[in-house]
């Protein structure tokens, strides 16, 4: 199916389907690799068009007429979008602050819902922000709630059956990254937001590493709730705001612990008492960062425009590709794979292994023997995270990656750094 030399990565992006979407993007530099679209997408071009239009028109122009023609309804238009993304109906997602708050909110509401249970169920995988806000809802509830965390065998593939054992009849709510952070590891949502509803419990699912790199159905899946992350592969840069989801029969069952004025009924009556809007808005807070959150249309445009099955399936193949060279011609120099080798139990990033990977990461974005920059992350103890991000990458790029991560080894180019890590790695 793959070869290793160049020619076959050549010929792979000549009948690429999607090669033209690249031509979308902010590409400055044509000897940068960039491969960390799973922590923050590129830049589109029609972004920087529409923050012109934004700041000149809408705000410089327009002023405040702007909330009434632009702005005010943005929220909802752009979950409506993303809806379409994750498998969702209209009115069933919203854009709203940070994933964070989004989680807070979002936990908060499902704990009371289910309030003579007190146990939540997550895993050793989930990205540790979203167990730092369940640690913080318990320390706020008392000492009656526990926090219970199933476990890796491997260090790549979360144990199921592990999983399962801890979902009971006591358990109030199930908080997991539909795709792990570090290992990649992909859940099968279905199977467990039905086991989960066998035992009474909701599902909180973290969309942030897999919303616009892999197919979901939040619908087909039957999942309560969901929020996810904007500037990875929904390309909407950094610090956009989140968005969240609620399925439609929940919505009026659940009330937000933060009742901001966006998420007041009419909230340009200023009532002095709150009166929850109906339906997901209530799950609004405060004013929005209008520019931010208008960013964000343009990378959803170019994903819907490209269809979901599309950049899948070239995703899928990127990723294989990758692994079929690390295996056949870069494990010599000690690379391993450190995500799961099935694709149908896999996000769009991949996880490579490495006694050095600090050191190594760090030569391929600061390169001391090359004029090639290659920009990947780094994850401890010691993975090399390379992103998939079909709309802009392509095949000669993973066989320079790979190409690049042998000299490193075979010319001791990453004993040029220091082993200290910087603070954002």
């Amino acid at each position: 199916m793959f070869e290793t030399n160049a020619n076959f990565a050549i010929q792979k992006d000549k009948n690429d389907p999607l090669k033209e979407y690249r031509e979308s993007f902010f590409i400055a530099d044509e000897n940068t690799i960039y491969l960390d679209g799973n922590s923050l997408g590129r830049l589109p071009k029609a972004t920087k068009l529409l923050i012109s239009e934004v700041t000149e028109k809408q705000w410089g122009t327009n002023l405040i007429e702007s909330w009434n023609k632009y702005w005010y309804e943005k929220s909802s238009e752009l979950g409506n979008k993303i809806a379409k993304l994750i498998g969702a109906a209209d009115n069933e997602v919203i854009v709203s602050d940070n994933t964070s708050t989004n989680l807070y909110k979002l936990a908060h509401a499902a704990l009371r819902l289910k309030h003579n249970k007190t146990e939540i169920v997550s895993d050793v995988f989930n990205f540790p922000t979203d167990l730092y806000i369940l640690q913080g809802l318990i320390e706020e509830a008392g000492t009656d709630y526990k926090l219970v965390l199933a476990n890796s065998k491997d260090d790549i593939h979360i144990d199921i059956n592990d999983l399962k054992s801890k979902i009971t009849q006591n358990t109030a709510l199930v908080v997991l990254s539909l795709v792990a952070f570090k290992s990649s590891f992909f859940y099968n949502a279905r199977e467990i937001t039905e086991w989960a509803h066998k035992k009474g419990a909701l599902v909180l699912w973290d969309l942030s590493h897999a919303a616009g790199a892999i197919p979901i159905d939040l619908t087909k899946t039957n999942a309560d709730l969901a929020v996810g992350c904007t500037y990875k592969y929904l390309n909407g840069g950094p610090g956009s705001p989140a968005f969240l989801y609620v399925r439609k029969d929940l919505q009026n069952k659940l009330t937000s612990p933060i009742q901001g004025w966006f998420g007041d009924d009419r909230p340009f009556n200023f009532d002095l008492n709150y009166k929850p809007a109906k339906g997901v808005r209530r799950f609004l807070t405060g004013t929005p960062p209008v520019i931010n959150q208008m960013a964000i249309e343009p990378g959803v445009d170019l994903l819907l425009n490209a269809g979901m099955k599309n950049i899948h399936k070239k995703s899928v193949t990127l990723s294989e590709y990758f692994i079929f060279l690390i295996q056949e011609i870069a494990q010599k120099n000690g690379f391993t794979i450190g995500s799961p080798l099935d694709s149908n139990k896999r996000g769009s990033h991949i996880s490579v292994k490495h006694p050095e990977a600090y050191r190594i990461c760090q030569a391929l974005i600061n390169p001391q023997k090359s004029k090639l920059k290659i920009i990947p992350d780094f994850r401890e103890p010691d993975n090399i995270r390379f992103g998939f991000t079909p709309l802009y990458t392509n095949f000669i790029e993973v066989w320079t990656t790979v190409e690049r991560l042998n000299t490193i080894i075979e010319t001791k180019e990453y004993e040029c750094f220091s082993m200290k890590k910087k603070v954002v790695t």
